[in-house]
């Protein structure tokens, strides 16, 4: 799981300035009067082929004089609960300020590891002026110049430093199928995973928030093998007061990381909501195959006007980014329909885990290509010469083109579309890579002859698609493996 490094201080110090510099783009607000941010803002970032999930925070004010700083307080209070390390960012300009010895309290009381980031040291000079701030009485302390980012590797070292040993994941099996249930506090995730196991394996209580960890269970069904993991309800940020829902909504967000199909369970009763969509975009963003689960159907059939088809168009509305998901209708709590869902995991597994010969692949993009061309750029044909899967898990392909920005988002939707007709892939997202195709005795691109990510292999090919052998099993293209009304709302 990813460790989780959260940014705290008090208001208009650079706290977002310093989010910015390290997630390597421009995701955080930044402006120079306090309170701009609000809410926490999350991004990976990558720094020495190690990944990080970082937090940036509203400004922290020990004693908060109205409403709106009472509310970033529990933000920044939310953010350092689920962190394992916190950047305690202050001031040099300021100096040390009877906020920052407050703040440097609480912290303390949350016992997590702190690194004391001094920002606007803009100059060697500065450095020394940072000493005060060792008063603050924490272990570790970093000079930077967020905005030109000076002492970014000295920051960052000491992170490293400080975090908790890796906790070690489970190893994983060949064949295994990494399942995460996925939804909303008191929604039912629970009581189907006890329904799936056969036993009451998990803890059950009408009571939001009764899970707060993560918990594996293994299974085998029909010689399948399954790992089983439980996650704690996610709610909206804004309804998060409790600190240990706060950790478990971090547990829950983390846990997809190592899962590859995800039950995303929602309440049919009362239907896809904002926070329903929020998680659903999360699962598509982190590129895992996904099963839609609309629980509580029992209750449905006493709701007058809402049946399979309401629920369907709800679906297609809110829901628009998971098209390709295929949706069964349950009821966990008397069983309904529980039965197919393994079944219907192990086939969105296969499609996540299909590779499509490169042969078959030029083939279909000679059709698709020659039903719809990409539009001209400044009056010049863009030419897709081949494609390539370069990956699975999720299914991954490389279109090496002349004019990489000539494929844009439109195109490229629609070559996910003709591709999901020919080759299928539900439940599973497709990831698609536009890259230049290098013409003949051209030099590689990139520091030290290495090659642009996904480009391997692309030696030999020449402007002709590739022939060769190399076709799927009869079978692979048939129609989707089930229906997902079928048996909706049945006795």
């Amino acid at each position: 799981m990813l460790p989780v490094v959260a940014i705290v201080g008090r208001p208009n110090v650079g706290k977002s300035t310093l989010f910015n510099r390290l997630a390597g783009e421009r995701q955080a607000l930044v402006y120079d009067r306090p309170g701009v941010t609000r809410d926490r803002n999350y991004a990976e970032m990558t720094w020495s082929d190690r990944r990080l999930l970082l937090v940036d925070t509203g400004g922290f004010d020990p004693a908060p004089s109205d409403a709106l700083y009472a509310a970033m307080r529990r933000q920044s209070e939310a953010a350092m609960a689920e962190a394992d390390v916190v950047l305690f960012v202050v001031d040099r300009q300021a100096g040390l300020t009877p906020a920052d010895r407050q703040t440097a309290n609480l912290m303390r009381a949350a016992q997590k590891p702190v690194v004391v980031v001094v920002n606007k040291c803009d100059v060697p000079l500065h450095a020394d002026e940072a000493h005060e701030f060792w008063q603050l009485g924490f272990d570790v302390l970093v000079a930077v110049g967020a905005e030109h980012g000076r002492g970014m590797y000295e920051l960052m070292d000491a992170v490293f430093a400080a975090l908790p040993a890796e906790v070690e994941e489970p190893p994983e099996v060949e064949g295994e199928i990494r399942v995460a249930v996925l939804g909303r506090p008191n929604i039912g995730k629970s009581t189907l995973l006890n329904r799936l196991v056969g036993s009451e394996r998990f803890v059950v209580h009408d009571m939001p928030g009764t899970t707060v960890d993560a918990t594996d269970t293994v299974l085998d069904r029909d010689g399948q093998r399954f790992r089983l993991v439980d996650t704690a309800g996610v709610r909206r940020r804004a309804r998060i007061e409790d600190r240990v829902e706060t950790i478990a909504v971090s547990a829950a967000i983390r846990t997809i990381e190592r899962c590859h199909v995800l039950l995303l369970v929602i309440d049919g009763a009362e239907g896809v909501t904002e926070q329903d969509a929020h998680l659903a975009a999360l699962v598509e963003e982190r590129g895992r195959a996904v099963v839609v689960l609309v629980n509580k159907w029992d209750r449905v059939r006493e709701q007058e006007g809402r049946n399979v088809q309401v629920v369907d168009d709800e679906l297609a509305r809110r829901l628009p980014h998971l098209r390709y998901a295929p949706v069964l209708y349950i009821s966990a709590l008397t069983g309904k329909g529980c039965n197919r869902v393994l079944t219907v995991v192990a086939d969105v597994y296969r499609e996540f885990d299909k590779r499509i010969p490169t042969a078959r692949l030029n083939e279909f993009l000679r059709g698709a290509v020659a039903a719809y061309q990409p539009p001209l750029v400044h009056n010049h044909p863009v030419r897709i010469n081949y494609v390539t899967q370069v990956r699975v898990r999720p299914p991954t392909f490389t279109l090496f083109v002349n004019t990489p920005g000539g494929v844009g988002e439109t195109y490229q939707r629609y070559l996910e579309n003709r591709m999901r007709e020919q080759f299928g892939f539900f439940g599973s997202p497709i990831v698609l890579q536009v890259r230049r195709k290098r013409r003949l005795g051209e030099a590689v691109e990139g520091a030290g002859g290495l090659t642009p990510a996904g480009a391997a292999g692309d030696e030999g090919y020449g402007d002709e698609f590739e022939e060769g052998e190399g076709e799927l099993d009869a079978g692979e293209d048939d129609a989707r493996p089930w229906d997902a009304d079928e048996g909706a709302g049945e006795e």
